[in-house]
């Protein structure tokens, strides 16, 4: 797979990198890649330039990559490198690095973003997850076709502790996708019984997340 990074600060490397591990070609395109910066991450290829100009897109290939992550410290620059990305080049997938919650909202197709990865809302919601139990954390969000990915940990009086998964009707789109039990990661089957302070991750919808909420709280009673 080729990728295309649009800033080469700590972020866009340390991307870069882990890319780079799993054997991915890998292009940084940042107007500051001079040879103390490239010589950080000299596996790579780089590109000095201008990301929000469209001869440097051109120069780097954007046609024939497989992904843009638009990577700076700048949410401006970040959707002026996505939307070319998208509408002129052509590019399969398109991530945007938002620095700022406030402009989240501007992360999305019209922009020619499909997924926006916002630091603070993963930390915050690391947080969450870290000390909430019976409550719907939303862990992910994926712009093209509003689907999110939740967690909710089962607290003991949850009445679905001992039920069968294949026992139990989750929400119209809704998907159980793992189970974190003692540290341990369980892909469920419909044989898995659930078992108290389980950490359940679902794929689910923005629409379909209050019903979830719902039906997964320890206050709903005695489940039917």
């Amino acid at each position: 797979m080729r990728v295309v990074i649009a800033g080469a600060g700590s972020v866009g490397r340390s991307i870069a990198r882990e890319l780079l591990d799993n054997e991915h070609e890998i292009l940084l395109v940042d107007k500051h890649a001079d040879e103390a910066r490239v010589a950080k991450l000299p596996e790579a290829s780089w590109l000095a330039g201008d990301a929000c100009e469209i001869s440097t897109l051109l120069e780097a290939g954007l046609a024939d990559c497989d992904v843009v992550v638009a990577a700076t410290g700048d949410d401006k620059v970040n959707l002026v490198v996505s939307l070319p990305a998208k509408t002129e080049f052509g590019v399969p997938r398109t991530v945007g690095r938002v620095n700022n919650p406030k402009n989240e909202w501007m992360f999305d197709e019209s922009w020619g973003v499909d997924v926006a990865v916002s630091t603070p809302r993963i930390m915050t919601a690391l947080v969450e997850e870290a000390v909430s139990v019976g409550d719907l954390v939303r862990i992910f969000e994926f712009q093209q076709g509003s689907a999110t990915m939740v967690e909710i940990t089962l607290p003991a009086d949850n009445p679905y502790v001992g039920r069968r998964v294949g026992d139990i009707t989750f929400p119209v789109d809704t998907v159980l996708t793992g189970i974190i039990r003692d540290a341990r990661p369980i892909h469920p089957s419909v044989d898995d019984a659930l078992e108290a302070l389980d950490e359940l991750l679902f794929l689910t919808t923005a629409e379909a997340e209050p019903q979830l909420a719902h039906m997964m709280s320890p206050r709903r009673g005695a489940a039917a």
